[in-house]
This record gives C-alpha cells, sequence and structure tokens, in this order.
C-alpha cells in the first residue's frame, strides 16, 4: 500500500538500491506561525544508476523538487506522503523546500502552549517513524545516514538537537511572527549543529522553545568529557530543580554501569534529556537527546512506584545509546532488541546501581504481569514478531516486545551464564557499531560466548507465542520427608511449544519464633519437556511451601503443589522477600483471572497483603487488579456488597496506615475509585478531606490529590460542571487543564458521557493528552447504567475512528473509550459481529478491536465461575 504505511518488501527493495554514504542537511523555519514551519531537506546519496526510488513526506504543500540539478514538478512527484525519484544515478543530491505542519497529537514536531505562562514548546517525535512529518527522509531503520541540522527561531528560545551546537547567530531583518503566541514578535536567531555520526533518521531529533536548563558533565570511561543537560518548561523549573541533581546522578552511575558490563563507553559526544509535555510515550532515546514526558517532573506527592518507574525509564532510555542507537535492527520485527533489552538492561541497573535494589520485585508485578495478559489474549505474537508493513510495528510496543522479551533475556542469562552473556553483548555492539544487525547476528555472538546453541532456544522462546504451565507434584512419605517433586510443564493448545527452562525451586518455612516466612534451602535445575523429576529434592524435609521459579529466574505461570498454595494463601503477607511476594501474589492473581481460584478469597488475600506490604509496585499492582476483580471478576449478584467491603476496608487500611507513608497515600487514592452515587459516608470523606474536617496524619492535599478528590466527587455527583470549572481557574496550567477534563467527563451523568464522548471523537483542538484525559474520565464510572448506551455506539465509531484519526489518537480512543462497564455479554456480540464483517481490515485496527472483545469474554467467563460457586 502507498503512502505513510511503508511495507516491509519496499523497504529492502529500497535499501536494495540506495547506498551509503547518505548525507542530510535539514533546515528548519520555526518563525512563520503557529500552524506551519519551513523545511528544506538536502540528502546526497549513492545509488544503482538508472534506478527510481522514493523519499517520504508528509507536508501540506512540497513548494520545490530539484534532483540532480533538474527541478522536479511536486504536482507531478509528490503523492500518497512520497516524492517520486525518477533516474537516479550513481551519485545524487536531491532538495525538497516544504511547508510541513506542527502537530498537537504527540508525532512529528509537536507545539504545546502553556497556558500558566503562554510560554511555546516544540519537540520531536520520530518512532515509528515520523521524521518524514519534518522533513523529506529515507525513513527506514537500515539507511542510516549523517545529519546536519540548522534551525531558525525566535531568538528567546533555546534549540537542541542530536549534537552539540557548532554555531548560533542571529538573522538580520527576520522576525517571528505569530510564533510567540501573545508574545509580541522578536528576532530570529539562527542554531547549527555538528554533524551526527552514521544513524537511523527514527532517532534524530530537535526541540525548540524557552526551556529552563541544567548543565554538568561526565568523565567517560574513553578519557573524553561527555556534556550533560536537563531541561524542562519553564513554568516546572522550581520543582524539578528539587530533582535535578538526583538525575544527573542516576544517569552517572548508568554510564559507569552499562560501560563496565558490556566493556563499551557512552558513544556520543553529549547527553541532554528534556522533559516535554503531553508526550505519548514514557519516554524517546534520540541520540543524544532523550525526551521524557514531564509527569515525571514532580509537583505533587507520587507513588514511591512512579518514583522508581521514572529511575528505571531514565536508565531505560540510556541503555538504549548502546543497544538500538549504537547498533540499530534492520527491520522492525526486531524492535524486541531494542526494547526487550533496554528493559533487562535498566531493571538490573536499577537493583544494582541505585538505591532501589528491589527492583526485581517491581518488575515482576508491574512488567511480567503486563507480559503475561497479553501473552494470553488471541493478539499475542512471537516476540520476535511477524512485522510486514509500519501498521504492524505501531501496535508492537505491548507486553510481549517490552516485558516478556526481558523476561526471556533474564532466563537467556540464566541459561547461558551472565559473564558469558554479556562477553557476548560486548562482541555484538563492537561488530556492529554504527550499522545494523539482526537477531542471527546476536545469536552468533552469544552462541561463540557461551559454547550454548542458541537456535533451539530462540526457535522455543522468541519465535514461538504463548505461555507455558510449571505445576509442582509432591509425594510425601510418612515421616515428612519428600519422595518425589516432579515438576510437569503444559502448553496452551493454540501454541503448543514445550520451553527448557533453567530455573530454580525455594523452600520455605515459617520461623517459629517470629512467624517470618523464610528461604531455608535452594535447587537450580535445567527443566525442559513435559515432566522433570526433581531428584535433588527426594528425601528433604518437606517445607511449608515450595516455589517453582524461586527469584524469578524463568517466564511462566506456576502451579503449586496443594499443600503450599494453601500455605501462601494463608501467609503471603508473612514472606520475607518482595520478589518472592511478588511471584507468589501474580500466581494467584493468574489462577483468579483464570478461573480456578474464587475472586472473594483473591479480594480478602490483597487485602492482607495490602496490611503490611511495602514494595510500591507490588502494592500498586495489586490495587489495580483488585478493582479489577470487583467490578469484573465477582459473582453480578455480589459485586455491590464486596465492592462496599472493598470500600470500607481500603479507608481502614489508610486510616491506619503510618502516617505520610506510600502505602496511607496509594490507599486513599484507590478509596476514590470506589464511590457509588448517593453513598454519603463516602461523600462526606472526600468532602472532608478537601475542606479539612477530616484529616490522615501526614497525608497532604496537594494539587494533584485535590483533583483525585474533585473526580471522585465528580463520579458520584457531589460537583457539578461549574464547581470543576471554578476549581480549574484558581490555578490553570497544561497539567490541571488535563485533570479538569477528566473531571468533566467522570460526572455520572448521561449528559456528561455524552459530551466526553464527542469531545474526545470531534473535538480538534484537544491536544492528545487532554483527549487521552476525557477517555480516562469517561471510564472511570463504574456505572454500567451509565457505559450501556456506548455498547452499540462504540463498534459503529471503530471505523470512522481508524479513518480520520492518526495512529496514536485512534489508539487512544479504541482503548479509551471501549465502555468495559457495559453488559460484556453484548460487548461480546457486537464485538464478534464486528469482527467477522471485517476479515480485510487493517490488521492493526483487528488488534486493537480483538484484545478489547477478549477482555470482556474473560469477563464473562470469569464471573460465571464464581457466580456457581457455594456460597
Amino acid at each position: 500500500m502507498p503512502g505513510a504505511n511503508l511495507t516491509r518488501v519496499e523497504a529492502e527493495e529500497r535499501a536494495s538500491l540506495i547506498k551509503a554514504p547518505i548525507t542530510y542537511a535539514v533546515e528548519l523555519d520555526l518563525t512563520q506561525g503557529a500552524k506551519d514551519f519551513g523545511s528544506r531537506s538536502t540528502i546526497s546519496f549513492d545509488a544503482q544508476p538508472g534506478a527510481s526510488s522514493f523519499l517520504d513526506l508528509i507536508a501540506d504543500r512540497v513548494e520545490s523538487v530539484e534532483l540532480n540539478g533538474h527541478a522536479l514538478d511536486p504536482a507531478q512527484v509528490f503523492k500518497d506522503d512520497r516524492i517520486e525519484l525518477p533516474n537516479l544515478q550513481v551519485h545524487n543530491t536531491v532538495t525538497v523546500v516544504s511547508s510541513c505542519q506542527y502537530s498537537t497529537t504527540g508525532e512529528g514536531l509537536h507545539r504545546s502552549v502553556d497556558p500558566s505562562d503562554g510560554n511555546i514548546y516544540l519537540y520531536s517525535q520520530f518512532e515509528v517513524p515520523d521524521a518524514r512529518r519534518v522533513y523529506a527522509v529515507f525513513d527506514q531503520p537500515d539507511l542510516k545516514a549523517s545529519f546536519d541540522f540548522s534551525v531558525k527561531a525566535p531568538e528567546s528560545w533555546l534549540v537542541t538537537s542530536n549534537m552539540p551546537v557548532a554555531t548560533q547567530q542571529p538573522v538580520e531583518g527576520s522576525t517571528a511572527e505569530g510564533t510567540m503566541g501573545d508574545h509580541p514578535a522578536e528576532s530570529v536567531r539562527l542554531w547549527s549543529f555538528e554533524t551526527t555520526p552514521v544513524m537511523s533518521s527514527y532517532l534524530t531529533a530537535i526541540c525548540a522553545g524557552p526551556y529552563a536548563e541544567w548543565h554538568t558533565d561526565y568523565a567517560n570511561e574513553d578519557g573524553r568529557t561527555v556534556t550533560m543537560a536537563m531541561y524542562c518548561r519553564q513554568a516546572l523549573k522550581e520543582a524539578f530543580a528539587k530533582d535535578v541533581d538526583y538525575l544527573f546522578d542516576i544517569t552517572k552511575k548508568g554510564f559507569a554501569f552499562y560501560a563496565k558490563t558490556w566493556g563499551v563507553p557512552y558513544p556520543y559526544a553529549k547527553y541532554d534529556q528534556i522533559y516535554v509535555p503531553e508526550y505519548n510515550a514514557g519516554a524517546m532515546e534520540n541520540i543524544g537527546m532523550v525526551t521524557i514526558r514531564d509527569s515525571y517532573v514532580f509537583e505533587s506527592k507520587v507513588t514511591d512506584a512512579l518514583a522508581e518507574r521514572r529511575v528505571v525509564t531514565v536508565l531505560h532510555e540510556l541503555a538504549h545509546m548502546w543497544f538500538g542507537d549504537l547498533v540499530t535492527m534492520k527491520w522492525w520485527n526486531d524492535l524486541w532488541l531494542n526494547e526487550s533489552f533496554a528493559e533487562f538492561m535498566s531493571t538490573l541497573c536499577t537493583a544494582e546501581a541505585t538505591d532501589w535494589h528491589e527492583a526485581w520485585a517491581t518488575f515482576c508485578s508491574g512488567e511480567k504481569s503486563w507480559g503475561q495478559n497479553q501473552d494470553e489474549l488471541p493478539t499475542t505474537h512471537p516476540i520476535v514478531a511477524p512485522i510486514k508493513d509500519l501498521k504492524d510495528t505501531e501496535v508492537n510496543f505491548d507486553g510481549i516486545t517490552y516485558a516478556k522479551g526481558a523476561s526471556v533475556l533474564k532466563q537467556l542469562v540464566a541459561y547461558v551464564g551472565r559473564d558469558k552473556f554479556f562477553q557476548g553483548i560486548h562482541s555484538y555492539l563492537t561488530k556492529h557499531a554504527y550499522s545494523n544487525a539482526t537477531l542471527a547476528d546476536l545469536l552468533t555472538e552469544l552462541e561463540a560466548a557461551s559454547g550454548r546453541d542458541l537456535k533451539s532456544w530462540s526457535a522455543q522462546w522468541l519465535e514461538e507465542p504463548g505461555i507455558n504451565t510449571l505445576r509442582a507434584q509432591v509425594c510425601q512419605a510418612a515421616d515428612g520427608t519428600i519422595e518425589s517433586l516432579t515438576l510437569t510443564q503444559s502448553a496452551p493448545a493454540d501454541h503448543p511449544v514445550q520451553r527448557s527452562h533453567r530455573l530454580a525451586i525455594g523452600f520455605y518455612n515459617a520461623d517459629p519464633a517470629t512467624g517470618a516466612v523464610k528461604r531455608t534451602d535452594r535447587i537450580e535445575l535445567d527443566v525442559d519437556g513435559e515432566s522433570t523429576e526433581v531428584a535433588e529434592a527426594a528425601g528433604k524435609q518437606r517445607p511449608d511451601f515450595i516455589l517453582i521459579n524461586d527469584e524469578d529466574l524463568t517466564y511462566s505461570k506456576l502451579r503449586f503443589d496443594d499443600k503450599s498454595m494453601q500455605f501462601a494463601a494463608q501467609n503471603l503477607y508473612r514472606f520475607d522477600d518482595a520478589l518472592t511476594r511478588a511471584v507468589i501474589w501474580l500466581s494467584f492473581w493468574d489462577m483468579t483471572r483464570d478461573a480456578e481460584f474464587p475472586a472473594e478469597r483473591f479480594v480478602d488475600l490483597s487485602l492482607k497483603m495490602l496490611s503490611t506490604e511495602h514494595e510500591s509496585t507490588s502494592f500498586r499492582y495489586a490495587l489495580q487488579c483488585l478493582k479489577t476483580t470487583v467490578w469484573h471478576y465477582t459473582a453480578p449478584a455480589r459485586r455491590q456488597a464486596v465492592a462496599s467491603h472493598v470500600a470500607t476496608e481500603l479507608w481502614k487500611l489508610a486510616q491506619a496506615a503510618q502516617a505520610g507513608s506510600d502505602e496511607q497515600f496509594q490507599l486513599v487514592t484507590a478509596y476514590l475509585g470506589y464511590g457509588q452515587e448517593g453513598d454519603q459516608a463516602f461523600a462526606a470523606d472526600i468532602n472532608g478531606l478537601l475542606d479539612g474536617s477530616v484529616q490522615l496524619s501526614g497525608l497532604e492535599i496537594d494539587n494533584n490529590l485535590t483533583w483525585n478528590l474533585i473526580q471522585a466527587l465528580a463520579a458520584v455527583n457531589q460537583i457539578d460542571q461549574d464547581g470543576i470549572k471554578a476549581q480549574l481557574a484558581k490555578k490553570e496550567t497544561t497539567e490541571n487543564r488535563q485533570f479538569a477534563y477528566a473531571a468533566l467527563a467522570a460526572q455520572a451523568k448521561p449528559e456528561a458521557k455524552d459530551w466526553a464522548w464527542n469531545q474526545a471523537l470531534h473535538n480538534a483542538d484537544l491536544t492528545n493528552a487532554q483527549m487521552d484525559a476525557i477517555c480516562q474520565g469517561f471510564d472511570f464510572t463504574t456505572d454500567s447504567s451509565l457505559a450501556q448506551p456506548y455498547a452499540e455506539r462504540y463498534f459503529e465509531a471503530v471505523d470512522w475512528i481508524w479513518e480520520h484519526k492518526t495512529f496514536h489518537m485512534a489508539e487512544t480512543l479504541l482503548e479509551g473509550l471501549y465502555p468495559v462497564y457495559a453488559d460484556p455479554q453484548e460487548l461480546v456480540d457486537r464485538g464478534q459481529a464486528w469482527l467477522d464483517s471485517h476479515q480485510d481490515a487493517a490488521r492493526a485496527l483487528r488488534l486493537l478491536v480483538m484484545g478489547n472483545v477478549d477482555a470482556s469474554r474473560r469477563h464473562l467467563r470469569v464471573s460465571a465461575y464464581n457466580q456457581g460457586l457455594k456460597a
């Protein structure tokens, strides 16, 4: 299909014609107004003589195209977001002058206006690829090139790119008209940057605006001094200043850890981190200038889970400088080479080089659980996914590519040994530096280092989808010793692959003196095939609990023997190790959503766990899964009673929690999601927190918590539209606008839901972040009667959304507006009817719909199981 959706076949054909060296000179003019900017791209490259190819460009208009000194008619050569390049020579130069458009969707060159001070901030986001939204380019990862960027911008702005500034100088006689919003026109400055090393186009970047800035240096392991900088909006300057030194320190620890672990020093000239508004992702690994969502600038209290996630994100993007940037996948089917590795390494670095020593427990609860969930959907795919075009890639930034891939890499390290693994990574990075590589290239180096044949391992783990289940079977002698311990492995019928595992088995016993449950023995072994006898266990005293996959070395569903399961269900909160608790709890959650463990028993188990748990991400995820269980998995006839019970217990736990603690904060925030219209006690609690008549020692009602309380009141109709707008008028910021949109959409009124629906679909002035906030508020109210009308409207709107919205906005709408609290049977019926009638729809669109519908199928299946249980 021509246009923006490049296919793999087209990319391979183009790569066979276009030859290195490829160079770009890109000139951008950011002074032309609030809608458009000028773009001039001059590209030099070699090619197969006589061949024809094309450039990628998404632009309002193309003013001129000149190829090898000859003018081409834009009306003839520019169509379907491509510029035809006919009759190429051995050496070629093409210049394209165009007018491109700022986005408010986080794609291409995003433009954000801060309402608190009127300042304008620009930043680029080019993955999957969207560099073509800013300049004419061969926009595929294997056509690496060097780039020279120059940018005209208002004089008061600063401009950053991948490389250090070469020169900056005033542009005589020029003014920035209309660019500065309410600010008067001002003079123009031209910024030019040093030439980049050879790199992929999706990793180029430009940011511009009156950003606040901080600087330091790093003494690189190769003897160079690497300059470092951090940036954020002026409105966040005071809050960010408190964290800058800490984040610089985290980054420097990452530099040292990665250089030591891989034996390759940081390869680039500088390292900037720029915190930007209204970002679609967590961050992006642009070479030398990482962009990070500025919700990671903390003006209000946040959970320790989010604070830790910020550290992991910083280290994730830093890991990409080597793995993904220095060595880049040839095509998007190896996206996992970037993301899985960065996710694995950032967790390892967080655990071993920072104060967040329980990062692997965080990974198990927050990331691995995400991967397991997605691996059981009909939309699952191999880690090395079949990617035929860019649309396939866009839906591949998921729990398989990130979390499952990282889990499997952890298993690979256990399988080949840590030292051998990183020896292979060193060889891979040095052999393919500044070029592209494939999975085969990586396996070659790991095989050479470890002596293991990894082709069969790769076939099992990387090239087949699905998740296996490991079960423990124990035969116990009369004297309490183990006669036999057997591990059995099963695979789902639709993905019947048996996998080899390197794992550990932990024996755990309660300490008679303290009651704490501690590991007393450990066995490490290889597990393969349908049945594996654990010979070393025979004759040992049977412990209170036997943990398959101790230390979480492999990726699998776990089912404990009956005695172990009963012990863990009663004593999970007493286990003294955070990772152990996370592994066990994830198995109980898995059993609950598989209709193998009663929902109400899981509710009680989770509430007991929350009374003592201090690992923040495990705490956060337990609260999240608790809510899903209450509203979707319990027996429908019991649902309201269970919800009331959980709300009461959460409030009690919050009142009993340590003053000012992370647990107190999370419990209060979770309680806000259980309000029901007419519940006067709930309304009194929330209003009391707002006016000070209800106080929890140490709990500060800061800006963000205030807005969470406002949204909770809106969801039970205790504050109206005027009240929400009055709250916004007290302090109108980028963030508070989003909070207000969410609160307006959360109101438990049919007219409010209708407003939210129409705003999200049809208000073209909304930014991506505002649209997302409306979707979040639309889905906040659990009242099924409010959601029910949208079961039909949703499936009527799917095609229109896909046709009229960019991919990221379509994804937000299709996931955020799915009426999850409507009758699940109707959602399944309508969803299946849509899928049956859209067999030829885009694969990416079908995957989004299938994921939603499968969630409703699970809701039906699990709630029916719980409905059938005896009281």
